[in-house]
């Protein structure tokens, strides 16, 4: 079926105005906000923080209770400490001892 030449182009120019009303509006079909972004990197840099200062505060009280516990004497000098020892010391047996002692323990004992 032929159609001449204008109604044919009228056709065709219908088919793709509706071909274009029917497709999704591409300045609106993704919407960013920054805000969320920004709020979302905030909160993996704290966690990020929180995380850190977690395993401070754990290497701290390892250290602060092995000094306590006299576990870190230098063998040959008695009153002096081992650095090596500090540094590779388990004073208690699990790391979320020290930091439940060190969180519920603002004070040092007296």
């Amino acid at each position: 079926m032929k159609f001449p030449r204008n109604e044919r182009e009228e056709a065709e120019g219908q088919v793709m105005k509706i071909y274009k009303e029917s497709s999704p509006a591409l300045e609106t079909l993704f919407e960013w906000s920054h805000i969320n972004h920004l709020a979302w990197s905030l909160v993996i840099v704290f966690m990020g923080l929180i995380f850190w200062m977690g395993i401070a505060l754990v290497n701290a009280e390892n250290q602060r209770n092995a000094l306590i516990s006299k576990q870190c004497r230098d063998p040959v000098f008695k009153t002096e400490l081992d650095k090596k020892c500090l540094s590779s010391v388990q004073s208690r047996e699990h790391w979320w001892q020290h930091l439940t002692y060190a969180m519920s323990n603002l004070s040092p004992e007296k």
